[in-house]
């Protein structure tokens, strides 16, 4: 079992002959990297030409505003909503967990900005392995997170007195959302059926989607389906039905309304509302 190796099942040809040419023509995307690191990147990149240093040094400036901004913003959270007892609710879990996703996500961040401004590949094959790992958990996480919370939340709505979420049964679905995203996160890290590779200017990483080869195909379906598809598929249906029982909820206030003869439910209320304080008004 190699972790830090190539893929098993998808191999990858070292192209050595077009290395050399990319050494003596025009310095390419590859230019920097060194001899023994070119297995781990996609052939893909070969193509492309070095870009400007200054596109990399403007990533890694942003990216170093965007980590700061996103550890304090995500982190304020995680501890606002552990240290006060009163917002320790189910649904809040949820929204904890998310913002761990997102904390995460941000702590993978050191290595694109090194990378950035290294020009590329610097961090080499371990650094992409850990990026990418942390990317897979905190993706994948906050996809399904968020398909949590529009269950809880459709359950608020739309069964108000039966849908009661605890925070037993809350804790179990993000045990569960963990439980879901480990495999799928772990399988590239240890090359089987995927790995992780440098993408883009080479300073962020993500699974292999280049490889021409029936294995990697099928693996990146498989995520777009389980990864996207069903996390997408669950969000699009609990907020269809939040919006569906709002307006069933609206068509039958509408209803009652006018075998009361007024104009809406609401209205009359208002109109019981103002007319009671003109009374305490008068008695005062």
């Amino acid at each position: 079992m190699d972790v830090f190796g190539g893929a098993k099942n998808c191999p990858n040809e070292t192209v050595w002959g077009p290395q050399a040419s990319f050494r003596t023509a025009q310095r390419s995307l590859i230019w920097n990297v060194p001899t023994e690191e070119l297995p781990h990147i996609p052939e893909h990149w070969f193509n492309y030409p070095e870009p400007d240093p200054m596109y990399n040094y403007v990533l890694g400036l942003l990216y170093v505003f965007f980590m700061f901004f996103s550890l304090v913003g995500n982190g304020l959270v995680i501890w606002i909503f552990c240290s006060a007892k009163s917002l320790r609710t189910p649904s809040n879990m949820f929204v904890v967990n998310l913002a761990l996703c997102d904390f995460l996500m941000m702590l993978k961040t050191p290595i694109f900005i090194y990378n950035s401004f290294n020009l590329g590949f610097a961090s080499g094959h371990l650094g992409c392995q850990i990026f990418g790992t942390i990317g897979s958990f905190s993706g994948i996480g906050a996809s399904a997170t968020n398909a949590a919370i529009a269950y809880d939340r459709y359950n608020v709505i739309a069964k108000p007195f039966d849908g009661k979420m605890s925070k037993g049964k809350a804790f179990l679905i993000i045990l569960l959302i963990w439980a879901y995203v480990t495999p799928w996160s772990l399988m590239p890290l240890y090359g089987y059926w995927s790995r992780f590779v440098p993408e883009g200017y080479l300073t962020s990483c993500s699974f292999d989607y280049l490889t021409k080869n029936e294995s990697i195909q099928y693996w990146v379906g498989t995520m777009f389906v389980i990864c996207y598809c069903i996390p997408m598929s669950l969000i699009v249906y609990y907020y269809s039905q939040i919006v569906s029982h709002v307006v069933n909820h609206e068509k039958a206030l509408r209803e009652q309304a006018k075998k009361m003869n007024v104009d809406s439910l609401r209205s009359n209320q208002a109109q019981q509302n103002q007319s009671a304080e003109v009374r305490i008004a008068k008695a005062q």
